[in-house]
């Protein structure tokens, strides 16, 4: 494995004890009485978050856990990036990226990397390759631009080379599904499986919009300033996430409460799995840099949508907590669409939310193309 460099997350005790310090100095700002989440993060819910991060959470647990598995750094067109390579111990094992969004990480994944990788059926089994998207979490800052989906696709495939992986399939949501799109559209010979929990692609020329999904008009629009100031703004708004940890809390988690399926009474995530995610960026000071992504592209639109029909054999999932979602025949006209499944529960994070739910489809999915 030339150019792969062997990582183990050791955060340096100063780190911690600094973002110790920032969270009890916290300066929270006041609250319209009786609002609520109607103006953002509810004041109360932050004030839990920070006390419980200062008093209870134990990075040290998750740290440890994240170790479990072979880490590797490596570097393509000058950009570290990070990645969990997790290797089956069945010999009927493919290989399968697995590709975060914002304001996901690979913490995402946790709970479905080991009943992907050896589960009770070893033809179901994977060989899993977790990235860190360039400029998330432990992959660091981006420190030019050009990060674009496709280049990023581009740079996992020659990840997949430096593992001497020839056949492999991809799956993501979020960014993680265009990411994944433009893997299947650079190397359809070398893609076996395209798989998405998110499928967003305009309609063909002359064809109607697809309608809101019955999430989305519930949720209202309400939560989509996030994207104009990080796809104009990203440097400015950065100052704030890479400084304040409860900032950054603040900015991801509100998407967590607004994208994921709260159908049964309540946020269907524990505060370490939030806490956790909302590490990965402080820890590496990804911010800003994750941000970057939104105006890249801005800069390069035509790396969101395939250019050209894709060919490989893709299956889509969709949850009834998420936010978008395109009409069968719009995907059809961009990619071979061989399963198109309606799942019970689970929104925007499924692998967090539902990772029951969340592994069977995988795994039926890849059934079909292995």
């Amino acid at each position: 494995m030339a150019d792969l460099e062997p990582f183990r997350i050791d955060v340096p005790d100063d780190v911690l004890a600094d973002l110790a310090e920032r969270l009890r100095r916290t300066r929270f700002p006041n609250e319209i009485p009786g609002i609520g989440w109607e103006q953002g993060v509810a004041l109360d819910y932050l004030r839990e978050i920070v006390r419980y991060w200062l008093d209870t959470y134990d990075w040290r647990v998750h740290e440890a856990r994240l170790n479990r598995y072979q880490q590797f750094t490596t570097t393509v067109e000058g950009q570290r990036i990070h990645f969990l390579h997790v290797r089956s111990r069945s010999e009927a094992a493919i290989p399968l990226f697995l590709t975060h969004g914002w304001p996901g990480s690979l913490v995402e994944f946790l709970d479905v990397i080991d009943p992907l990788a050896d589960p009770a059926d070893p033809s179901d089994a994977f060989h899993l390759v977790v990235p860190s998207l360039p400029g998330y979490g432990f992959s660091g800052p981006t420190t030019e631009a050009g990060w674009n989906p496709r280049r990023i696709a581009s740079a996992f495939g020659q990840i997949a080379d430096r593992l001497g992986y020839e056949r492999y399939g991809v799956q993501g949501g979020d960014w993680g599904a265009v990411v994944s799109y433009n893997m299947a559209e650079l190397r359809p010979d070398r893609v076996l499986g395209l798989h998405v929990n998110l499928m967003n692609v305009p309609p063909p020329r002359g064809g109607a919009a697809a309608p809101p999904t019955e999430w989305a008009r519930r949720a209202g629009a309400a939560g989509g300033g996030y994207e104009a100031i990080q796809g104009t703004r990203p440097q400015t708004i950065g100052y704030l996430l890479d400084d304040s940890p409860a900032g950054l809390a603040a900015w991801i988690i509100e998407k967590f409460h607004e994208w994921s399926d709260t159908s049964d009474g309540g946020l269907p995530l524990a505060k370490d799995q939030l806490l956790t995610n909302v590490m990965a960026y402080w820890l590496n000071q990804t911010g800003a840099s994750s941000a970057r992504l939104y105006w890249e592209r801005r800069k390069a639109p035509e790396t969101m949508v395939p250019q050209r029909r894709v060919t490989v054999p893709t299956g889509v999932a969709n949850y009834p907590g998420e936010l978008i979602r395109s009409l069968r025949p719009h995907a059809e006209h961009y990619f071979n669409i061989a399963a198109w499944t309606e799942l019970p529960r689970g929104g925007h994070f499924p692998a967090m939310e539902v990772p029951d739910v969340f592994v069977e489809d995988v795994r039926a999915f890849f059934r079909l193309v292995r």
